[in-house]
């Protein structure tokens, strides 16, 4: 077997063993969130740190054109399902519950774990990097929500204050530019507590799975699987070819592209009250779709 082989399959198993913990009631779907918890305040945050704290920062200027890529298929994306949707006058909380979605790619829960395993640091490291725009566009889409659908200017900021990944990717190339030691102890610690980040993840997800979503919502869940999975991608990969990116930027571009669904379009969803449920539907369902859907893009790559 080849390296995306391997990296799907255990990733396909992992996430099958949270479902069959769920099924046999050894853990549920009330432990999602501190699971979740513990992934997005401790183990990912440790795990960028790692990873930009021993980075080659002369990179930094070719690896700045993959947050722009991500952003623009993004961007590109909502556009298109705004137009869509509009047309077949659908009313705007429902709109923007699927926009979220469609909008906001899982560029860290899943992104991560797929580039490591098949190109190892050097395609996590650019997989941060593209991850850097899902972030900008979960910010963007927090000012947008609550001029739309009310709020305050203060927690669309607390929020960006308080997110921890951001925190780490800022830490991380700080602490590597400036050369700052941390010494072996907590070198270590960190080390430990970032290996643990993509069994949690993907144990987290098969605790989410709910094939149920896909009746209750299917015209919905169909068209945000096409765009998410299909059109996403499709302009990324028009983008990559404009630009010309070759190797590792162009693949690990496109593969970031390709992934389902990011889970912080539900925390958007439940934020600012939008349909949370038609949100939460999609989201499993397109993460389910793109086991199969990754490999195939991956291989053709």
């Amino acid at each position: 077997m080849n390296a995306i082989e391997i990296t799907i399959i255990s990733i396909v198993l992992m996430i099958g063993l949270g479902y069959f913990l769920k099924r046999i009631d050894f853990l549920s779907e009330k432990d999602i969130d501190p699971l979740n918890k513990i992934v997005m305040y401790i183990l990912m945050p440790c795990m960028i740190f790692s990873a930009l704290y021993s980075a080659d920062m002369s990179l930094l200027p070719t690896l700045g054109i993959l947050p722009f890529l991500i952003l623009t298929a993004s961007i590109g994306s909502g556009v298109i399902s705004y137009i869509v949707l509009k047309r077949l006058h659908y009313d705007d909380k429902k709109i923007w519950s699927v926009l979220v979605t469609v909008m906001i790619a899982n560029t860290a829960f899943m992104g991560y774990p797929v580039n490591l395993g098949v190109y190892g640091h050097p395609g996590f490291l650019r997989a941060i990097f593209c991850d850097l725009a899902t972030t900008c566009m979960f910010l963007l889409l927090s000012f947008v929500l609550v001029l739309k659908f009310g709020g305050t200017v203060k927690r669309a900021f607390r929020e960006i204050l308080l997110f921890p990944p951001l925190w780490a990717v800022v830490l991380g190339i700080s602490f590597n530019l400036l050369n700052i030691p941390i010494g072996p102890v907590l070198d270590k610690t960190v080390n430990y507590l970032a290996d643990g980040a993509i069994p949690l993840i993907m144990i987290s997800l098969g605790l989410s799975i709910e094939l149920g979503g896909l009746a209750r919502s299917k015209a919905m869940v169909i068209f945000t699987s096409i765009v998410k999975l299909g059109v996403f991608p499709l302009i990324a990969l028009i983008v990559v070819s404009l630009l010309g990116l070759t190797g590792l930027q162009h693949d690990v571009g496109i593969i970031e592209a390709a992934m389902p669904s990011g889970m912080l379009s539900l925390l958007l969803a439940i934020t600012y009250k939008l349909d949370y449920e038609l949100t939460s539907d999609c989201i499993l369902i397109n993460t389910v779709i793109s086991l199969i859907t990754l490999p195939i893009i991956m291989t053709l790559l």
